[in-house]
């Protein structure tokens, strides 16, 4: 059995675009092209493709997936690391559903809900990503930092946090060179902002793991959908990749 591409991206809710994008980058070949130039894809592609889509929706880049499955020895044991990640996913969805419900019980019975509950599951979005790349530590001191803050200075983080997005922005819209005095000055506030978060190597004042961090997370905003959208399009997160990559570079 095989699918056509327009078969496959219409059952797996993808362009063809998308396919074809996997195909160029060296993620996902189809099984066989036709004579008539269209591409095929067999269960084994869709089986990889299936594993490609769970790791985007882990929020994993492209070249983190590309060197996962390159590595990857055993494809058995990586659906085993797949369905774990699964159940870590349903598990964070049980932790908000009973939060939710807590909320909804204490407001029929007129008691007040406890506030903590109510956040259950909700603050931990990127609780394994900080995990993996930083350590449990800092996963923790970050979540108590912020969680520890009031409505006010957490709405007041928020805006510094969105007018630091506009501003680069900006300066993407403008052409403005991420080798520029402007660029640095904007991605010295971007490792400012960063070394206000508590756990974070830039707070620590640790260097080396300063500079990966800053460069690590210009290629997230590049490879992750999830903040590539920040900066309004993929040339407005690849300005900010160069510039702070640069920046990481000569003034860190």
């Amino acid at each position: 059995m095989e699918w056509t591409i327009q078969e496959l991206a219409t059952r797996a809710g993808i362009s063809s675009r998308t396919l074809r994008h996997y195909d160029r980058v060296g993620l996902l070949a189809p099984s066989r092209v036709g004579a008539n130039g269209y591409r095929y894809y067999n269960p084994t592609a869709v089986a990889r493709l299936q594993r490609i889509l769970l790791m985007r929706r882990l929020g994993m880049g492209l070249p983190a997936i590309a060197e996962v499955l390159a590595d990857e020895v055993d494809t058995c044991e990586g659906l085993r690391a797949h369905i774990t990640a699964l159940e870590e996913e349903r598990d964070r969805i049980e932790r908000q559903i009973r939060s939710v419900r807590h909320t909804l019980e204490a407001l029929q019975t007129g008691a007040e809900p406890r506030m903590d509950v109510m956040l259950a599951g909700f603050n931990d979005h990127y609780e394994e990503e900080v995990i993996s790349r930083w350590g449990e530590r800092a996963f923790q001191a970050s979540n108590d930092w912020w969680h520890g803050k009031t409505l006010d200075q957490q709405q007041a983080w928020k805006q510094a946090t969105e007018d630091l997005v506009a501003a680069w922005v900006a300066a993407a819209k403008a052409g403005v060179s991420p080798a520029s005095d402007h660029a640095r000055s904007l991605a010295a506030r971007h490792v400012e902002w960063l070394s206000q978060i508590p756990g974070t190597p830039t707070a620590e004042g640790d260097r080396e793991r300063s500079i990966e961090m800053v460069k690590c997370l210009g290629d997230m905003y590049v490879d992750d959908p999830r903040f590539a959208g920040m900066y309004d399009d993929a040339a407005g997160a690849m300005f900010v990749r160069d510039a702070l990559q640069a920046y990481a570079r000569t003034r860190m």
